[in-house]
């Protein structure tokens, strides 16, 4: 046991009581438009325009691989956009954009906030959709960054 709940489910729907925050990897090129971001914007359209904004001013601000941003988007719900993608992938594309250092650093700044704000973290299987990356991988930086602290990690695996 790792101390990750895994439920079946939609991420953007996240259970239980208390503060929550939705986690969610996004490129380092300022694109959103595709995987769980459509289910997020069809949500909110305020992770969205942060995101783009963020991204957009980035030469005066920390965007940028490692990078996370906290989109508060109902009084006990956040959205994180965590920088953890190098690109995208294309039909040109060898390799996969997914960058687990950028991922492991960014949920380091997720950890501080979550504590901060004593919230829950929800997540589908970050990183590990169009980014490419193996939850393998990925889920041992969940267990690090957040579990460790004592940090309740949902993970939400869509559809049956």
């Amino acid at each position: 046991m790792n101390g990750i709940t895994y439920v079946q489910g939609d991420a953007t729907s996240p259970r239980g009581k208390g503060v929550k925050i939705i986690a969610h990897v996004c490129n380092d090129l300022g694109g959103w438009g595709k995987g769980f971001v459509v289910a997020v914007s069809r949500r909110w359209p305020e992770p969205e325009a942060a995101y783009r904004r963020w991204h957009r001013e980035r030469a005066r601000n920390d965007f940028g691989l490692g990078a996370a941003q906290l989109v508060r988007v109902e009084p006990y719900v956040w959205v994180a956009n965590l920088v953890g993608q190098r690109g995208i992938r294309t039909g040109r594309s060898s390799g996969v954009p997914v960058r687990y250092e950028a991922i492991d650093a960014a949920l380091g700044l997720l950890a501080d906030r979550a504590t901060e704000l004593g919230a829950s973290v929800h997540m589908p299987r970050i990183g590990c959709g169009l980014a490419g990356g193996r939850w393998d991988r990925v889920e041992p930086l969940v267990v690090g960054r957040l579990v460790d602290r004592g940090i309740p990690v949902t993970v939400y695996d869509f559809g049956a």
